[in-house]
Formats: C-alpha cells, structure tokens, sequence
C-alpha cells in the first residue's frame, strides 16, 4: 500500500494553511469582478464592480463561428451602446467547423479536438472582455443534433444531425448499437420530450454512458476556455423541450467544475414554451438549486400589453428572492403569425426594460432581412443608442415599473420606470398623452423629451411640482420622457 507523506516540520503545514487563507479573499476579489446579480438590487447585473444594464443585437447567434469581420462587427455594437451578445455553440451553418477532429477518412473522432472551432471560441470571449461586453453563451442549441433542413427560413443549407459529429454513422468512437443513438432523425426539435437519446443520456433520464462521457468532455472543453473569462453567463439550451433533467444535469456538472476552479458562475436555461404560467416555466423558475437567472426570450413572441404584463407576472412571482430576467433574443420581423412586425420588434426591446428586466437583446435576422428580427442592423443601433442615452440620462438600478402612476392610460399607450418622487421615464410606443402623477416630488421637475427614431434629446424644461403632470408626446411614433426632480 501506499504511505501519505506528511510535512516533516510543523511550519510547513502552517504555512500551507495561512496560504488557503490568504487564497479566499484573492478568489473573492475575482469573482466580484466578474458578472454576477447586483449587489444593490439582484434584479440587474454587475460588472467590474459597477451596475450594467445588458443591451445588444448581433448578425448571428453563434458569433464565434463567423470570425470574419468579428472585431468591427463588436465595435459597432459598442458605438452604439450595445454590451451583450448571445453565443450558441452551433456548428449549422455552411462552412462552421464542429468542435471535433474529422479525419482524412471523413470520420470525426471525438477524443481529438478541432482546433479553429476553439480557438474561434476564445477569439469571440477576447475580443469581447477588451471591450466589456457579456456574452450569454448557449451550451447545447437543438438545431443542430435533430433534422437537417429545419424550418422557418434556416435554409436548406444548414446543418443537423445529419452532419454531427455525435450521430454514429458519422465517428470512429462508436456504432449506432453500441451507442443506441439513430443514425437518422426525421424531425425537428419541438416544445415535448422526443425520443432523441442524445438529449436523454443522464443517469436521472435512459442513463447513456458512452455518449455522455463525450458530451461532458465538450462541455469541460468549453470551461476550460470560458472559465478564465469574468464576461460570461451560461444558459444550458435553446429553446428546449426535452425533459427538465437534461438541463439540470449540465448546470450541476457546469456548477462542480467552476467550484472546482474557484470560479463563481450564473446559469439558467430556456424552455420552448411561451405560456410563463406553465409548469415547466413555473418551476424553472423557482428552481434554485440549479439557475440563478430567468430566460424570458420566449415571451418576444407576445405582443402589446400582454408582453408586458407577462414581465410583470414573472416579477411578481420571484418578488421575495429577486433575480436577473434575460431577453437574449427579442424576434420581431416578416415572419407570419407567431411573432410580428419589425416596429413591434423595437417595441418589445423597448417594454422588456420598462418592465425591469436586466437586459434586451435584438435576434439575428433570418435568410432575407428582417426575417427573424433586426440583429445589429442601422434600426437595431437607433434603439440601443436611443435606449442607452436614457438609462445613463437617470439611474434605472433604483428603479422599478409604476404604471400605476399613469392616469387616462389606454391599453398599451404607456409605460412607466420609476424610483417615486425622485426619478421617472414613460415610454409611448406610438405617440399618446398621458398624466403622471408626481405628488411624492418635492421641488421643481425637469423634462425631457427623447425621439427615440433619431436618438434625440428635446429641450429640458422646468417645471413646478402640481401634484399632476400632463405628458403628450411632441407627435406620432416611439417617444420617451425622462422626468428628474430637481
């Protein structure tokens, strides 16, 4: 057997000791510096030691697989006050490499890694920490591992399951009945369970060994980049279906490894279904032993006052123990019933801060523009420009929504973000007038008007406190008024 060697002088193990102990407060330094809930109101995010409101768009989801223009692409969403991309880690689109060696036999082999698609993964993460954004990486996106040519406009071009490196037919690692994975999969991913194996490989689901280990050897990949990066959340899936289990399964594993490097991470995941009154979300939601924060990118599929009121609904249930409320992805294009116009689009990126959420993000478009929303197009800059020039303008961290504030409202005509008789913004979505009621104001108030369609500011005018405040928007279209107690 084996003998344990000890230190042979009682100062070694003291000066091992006082090593750990001048170890935690380096490591708690560290992770305050990374992105984590605000320390003053866990409803918003803090980086570096500051409150950052997360506002962004971009041309494509999986933006480390297009290096191609990245860094000025990430300097125009900068100079427009953008901080915040989402990052799936997707292999479908036409010329993406996958995370593993293909062989000269045209085989993967998934003990070797493909080293452009990671070091296209940590070029995105550099780039992006030199210029303070957060990146919202998606481990798994269904799209890739279900029916190749998928629906609503992603192209016969893309790829799925049919050129993925897991699908047995495809690696030198294992056969489809060693594996039990289908070597094809004629359907797309959808908002039920499926009987795809690879979304059911953890010991609580069918318990798939093999092809876990190679999962969770991609994932450990993946953290042995990103872990180093202070700018980055986690969400386990895309708009998943599959049972609860699998997503929590790769939070604990995501959760041990950061513990294991002293590194302090934030995680949530994304369900396909768009009712935030169903079981699934509801318990997402208050499931805190695995997520720190809630993805609501689904509710940007809902329009008008229900959008709103769905934020609300969202807020009201996690009021005793607040967190952050994502939108990574805000759809609003040509695309049929589901979703809607490209002016709705900027209203929902709009009514997400209003109703507090920590941050408001434009989806990529489509195969033609403005097929799936605006990405990081000239419109999408306005309304982050127009959107950023507001919440520096005030302080929104000390802010929460207060519509009831607003008299002669009509549904859908006004929204209010307030910190009462300090600080007030009301957003109209297409012109209206409204009164605000300013009784707890002591002092005089300034008004500003913003056109947010030209990124805009109004002369600021003084006003004496009445108690009532009549706002009518200077004429038709997207408007903001910022109202600051002197």
């Amino acid at each position: 057997m084996r003998q344990r060697t000890f230190p042979s002088h009682p100062t070694a193990c003291i000066s091992l000791l006082a090593a750990v102990v001048l170890l935690g407060p380096a490591l708690a330094s560290s992770n305050n510096e990374r992105i984590h809930p605000y320390e003053n109101n866990p409803r918003y995010w803090q980086y570096k030691g500051r409150p950052v409101l997360l506002l962004g768009g971009s041309r494509e989801d999986n933006l480390f697989n297009h290096p191609d223009g990245l860094a000025e692409h990430l300097d125009t969403l900068v100079a427009s006050g953008g901080n915040y991309i989402r990052n799936t880690m997707s292999s479908r689109n036409p010329g993406n490499p996958w995370a593993f060696k293909r062989l000269d036999n045209g085989l993967y082999d998934l003990n070797q890694w493909d080293t452009e698609y990671w070091g296209r993964f940590e070029n995105l993460l550099k780039l992006c920490k030199e210029r303070n954004i957060i990146v919202q990486i998606e481990v798994w996106d269904p799209w890739d591992y279900f029916k190749t040519e998928a629906p609503l406009g992603y192209g016969p071009n893309n790829v799925g399951w049919e050129s993925c490196p897991f699908n047995p037919a495809l690696n030198v690692n294992y056969t489809a009945a060693e594996s039990g994975l289908a070597e094809k999969i004629d359907y797309y991913s959808g908002s039920k369970p499926s009987g795809h194996l690879f979304f059911h490989t953890p010991p609580a689901l069918k318990d798939a060994p093999l092809v876990r280990k190679y999962q969770e050897a991609f994932v450990d990949k993946l953290l042995s980049i990103s872990l180093a990066y202070p700018n980055v959340l986690y969400c386990m899936n895309n708009e998943i279906g599959e049972p609860p289990e699998w997503g929590q399964y790769w939070a604990k594993f995501i959760r041990t490894r950061a513990e294991k490097a002293g590194k302090k991470v934030f995680l949530t995941d994304m369900r396909r279904n768009t009712s935030f009154e169903s079981a699934e979300q509801v318990n997402l939601l208050h499931d805190r032993t695995h997520y720190d924060f809630f993805e609501i990118s689904q509710n940007n599929a809902n329009n008008d006052q229900k959008h709103y009121d769905h934020i609300l609904h969202i807020r009201s249930q996690v009021a005793s123990r607040p967190i952050p409320i994502n939108n990574v992805k805000i759809y609003g294009g040509e695309i049929g019933s589901w979703t809607t116009s490209v002016e709705e689009g900027t209203r929902r990126f709009w009514r997400n801060v209003f109703g507090g959420c920590a941050s408001s993000r434009f989806h990529r478009p489509g195969p033609s523009p403005d097929y799936f929303a605006i990405g990081l197009s000239d419109l999408a800059q306005t309304h982050i420009r127009s959107m950023r020039m507001l919440t520096e303008a005030m302080d929104v961290f000390s802010c929460e929504p207060h519509n009831e504030l607003l008299g002669d409202r009509l549904p859908n005509e006004a929204y209010c973000l307030a910190q009462p008789g300090k600080q007030c913004a009301v957003y109209f979505p297409d012109g209206g007038e409204v009164t605000l009621d300013v009784s707890a104001a002591r002092g005089t108030l300034q008004v500003r008007w913003l056109d947010i369609r030209r990124s805009a500011w109004g002369q600021s005018q003084t006003v004496p406190t009445t108690g009532t405040l009549e706002l009518k928007t200077p004429e038709k279209g997207q408007w903001a008024a910022l109202v600051l107690v002197q």
